[in-house]
């Protein structure tokens, strides 16, 4: 995933409103947004390579207490750094859609295994705190309330793609929060200008193609959108556009009971 847009206890009614756009490789082999058969209380997209997602949420699970979960994972784009034989970063948010630590806690604990992965930024929620981490910079935080935006650097890097899509969301909170409205925020297709790109150690080509929130190349583009909306009263509603298909393939699922009525 390489776009992410996320408003954290910003509306009134809805803590947690967040939209995202998945790219890569069109061959990868992958598995729509489903529950899992090992895992039946997750309800993600699967990397059918590695086994991990990009993004999903968890149920709440009884036997542990805990509330729903969160997380979703973009790469840093740095091909110097770049290393073969390192852990799948899709397990990153697995391990935590699969646990019961906090955030705080789960983000510690990563910190400490950041080097067993090349780049990456990783959003984390269990309903009572949002959290960030980056590899790329080491940058470990419990975010406030506000808007925030991801992409292939650290976060609220300031990507004319990033930019936009936070103010797309701001736009977005000011009317009806409807999560399928949500799903198709982030397709603008248009380049940045050239003195806008960043430089990351791609081509200027890739950069220019890459610049765009709705990527389109011949192998690699944007796969899939997804919306995710929680309110107050704990209802949860999960929207995936599967759009490497045509037409674009729809999953969602509601959650009634997703975060208590203690999050009001």
């Amino acid at each position: 995933m390489c776009l992410i847009a996320v408003a954290w206890q910003v509306h009134p009614d809805y803590p947690l409103v967040m939209v995202s756009n998945r790219d890569e490789f069109l061959q990868r082999p992958t598995a729509k947004a489903d529950h899992w058969e090992d895992h039946p209380n997750i309800f993600a997209g699967r990397d059918l390579s590695a086994g991990g997602t990009w993004l999903g949420l968890a149920t709440p699970r009884s036997e542990t207490g805990t509330l729903g979960r969160m997380a979703a994972v973009t790469n840093v784009r740095n091909p110097a750094a770049q290393q073969d034989g390192l852990r799948s970063r899709g397990d990153l948010v697995k391990e935590f859609l699969t646990g019961d630590n906090t955030v705080a806690d789960h983000l510690d604990s990563v910190r400490q295994q950041q080097r067993e992965f090349n780049g990456f930024n990783l959003l984390v929620c269990d309903g009572d705190q949002l959290g960030f981490y980056s590899n790329g910079s080491d940058h470990l935080e419990i975010l406030s309330p506000g808007i925030y935006g991801i992409s292939n650097a650290d976060l609220d890097t300031p990507w004319p793609k990033v930019v936009n899509a936070k103010n797309q969301l701001q736009a977005f909170l000011k009317g009806p929060i409807a999560t399928q409205t949500l799903a198709s925020l982030l397709h603008e297709k248009s380049l940045a200008s050239d003195d806008a790109l960043p430089s990351t150690g791609i081509s200027l080509d890739w950069e220019r193609a890459l610049s765009a929130q709705f990527i389109e190349m011949d192998n690699y583009g944007t796969r899939c959108t997804t919306a995710i909306t929680v309110a107050n009263n704990g209802v949860a509603e999960f929207v995936e556009l599967t759009v490497d298909e045509t037409p674009f393939a729809n999953s969602q699922v509601r959650f009634d009971q997703f975060w208590t009525n203690s999050n009001q």
